[in-house]
């Protein structure tokens, strides 16, 4: 059965840059089937879920519904819900956790302040306190959103919890379906593509230790996309793996005057003072393919092409 994930399989789609935006995660537990757009289709509240959207939208917040792995049966609603927020800028990425019979409390945040990585309206509303286990991979399962989530997503998120790796959650739609199975971990907010359990596991391994494996990596949720481009280019280049060395200071796009695709000059800061110009240029995945499981129409899907990286001198950054 061909499915969109096997297509852009074979036909090798890279991934960098390709991960869904957000400075801040807000994740509320929620069991039991879920629907394609799960805030507003699943047993949560519609209005509740409505109100949440409305709530985050335009704040740098991205709300996502997550369960434990395993059969979805309707069993209820739980009595307590766990909930986390991440931050993921780099200097400045937390991961705070609390639990609330009353998702409603969700309302109370200050949905900015929480995009801009202030966790105080999280503790203060919640009762949240900072998450002392290990870090979180969310793996996509929203069937209902596209097939592969569930035919690929599904069973390695069994496979994760039974083989007795900590953190792990099925999460709601995270984008990119086609590069199914797809996981984000947090706190650091690095997407990662076509997972398999083994690069799972290293890949937490290394966020226990403040790394960042690059093997599959889409790219981090903090920055857009010419900039997660940008900044995975510069990890290749100078071999830089630590989660906070990195920073994206600036994209610019480049005037262009005779009609081609968009490209952007992606500032990279590191931690030490060096920064590199990157060059980024959009792209068209060819042949044309099924983007979505869900539809029959061929596309063309943007992708994010590299085309330069040159380290600044103090004079050329001046300047």
């Amino acid at each position: 059965m061909s499915t969109c994930a096997t297509v852009s399989r074979d036909f090798d789609e890279p991934i960098s840059g390709t991960a869904a935006t957000a400075r801040t995660w807000l994740l509320l537990e929620q069991p039991g089937p879920w629907g394609a757009r799960a805030l507003t289709s699943s047993h949560l509240d519609p209005a509740l879920g409505r109100a949440l959207e409305a709530a985050a939208k335009g704040t740098g917040v991205r709300i996502a519904l997550i369960r434990r792995p395993g059969r979805h049966a309707d069993c209820g609603t739980p009595a307590v819900r766990r909930l986390y927020a991440a931050h993921t800028t780099p200097g400045n990425a937390w991961l705070h956790t609390a639990t609330t019979a009353d998702p409603e409390r969700l309302l109370d945040l200050d949905f900015a302040a929480l995009g801009s990585g202030d966790h105080r309206t999280f503790d203060t509303a919640l009762q949240g306190r900072p998450h002392t286990g290990g870090p979180l991979a969310l793996v996509c399962t929203n069937g209902k959103r596209d097939r592969c989530c569930a035919l690929l997503g599904r069973p390695l998120a069994t496979e994760l919890a039974a083989s007795g790796v900590g953190g792990i959650w099925e999460v709601t739609h995270l984008g990119g379906h086609r590069f199914s199975p797809t996981v984000l971990v947090l706190p650091y907010g690095y997407a990662y593509g076509r997972a398999e359990a083994h690069t799972v596991k290293e890949v937490l391994h290394g966020v226990r230790e403040g790394r960042i494996v690059l093997e599959g990596c889409r790219g981090s949720s903090a920055w857009e996309r010419p900039g997660q481009a940008a900044e995975l280019a510069v990890r290749t280049a100078v071999h830089e793996f630590a989660a906070d060395a990195l920073s994206v200071v600036r994209t610019e796009n480049a005037v262009r005057t005779d009609g081609a695709a968009p490209r952007w000059e992606v500032t990279v800061a590191h931690a030490d003072g060096r920064h590199w110009r990157v060059v980024v240029a959009q792209g068209a995945s060819l042949p044309p393919r099924p983007e979505s499981c869900g539809t029959s129409v061929l596309g063309a899907p943007a992708r994010m092409d590299v085309v330069a990286v040159r380290e600044l001198t103090p004079t050329a950054l001046a300047g």
